[in-house]
């Protein structure tokens, strides 16, 4: 299974499946975190998604030395995903212009610029749909 999220996104995906590596986007997308190469009771990862998934996600992601010793990813910055405030706002003027809404609306709607609207629908004649 390949996952289409980006970089480490996509490598829990694959471990835990989509809807935990989105729920750890949503939750610390953008930041840098450690991941050590088995669950700790008190870690973030343990906290946000239960201990049996994010020991699942540790070891599935250990980094094997060359002594053969699981190593833990260091400060690896996770992928912000799908859910970037840019990707939301467009995707919810998108969806205000498709039940009908006016430009105007829809940017207020997103909380958008009518000029950032008037662009998505230019692109969108030119190129068809793009969301």
């Amino acid at each position: 299974m390949t996952s289409s999220l980006p970089g480490l996104l996509g490598e829990i995906a694959d471990i835990a499946g989509n809807d935990v590596a989105l729920e750890i986007a949503r939750n610390y997308g953008g930041t840098r975190v450690s991941i050590p190469p088995q669950a700790e009771a008190d870690h973030w990862l343990v906290l946000l998604v239960g201990h049996e998934v994010a020991d699942r996600i540790c070891r599935g992601l250990a980094i094997i030395d060359a002594d053969g010793r699981p190593g833990a990813i260091r400060r690896e910055v996770l992928p912000i995903g799908p859910n970037s405030v840019l990707k939301l706002a467009r995707r919810r003027a998108a969806d205000a212009l498709e039940n009908g809404a006016s430009g105007r609306e829809a940017a207020r709607h997103a909380g958008l610029h009518e000029r950032t609207i008037w662009r998505m629908k230019a692109r969108d004649k030119d190129q068809g749909e793009l969301f």
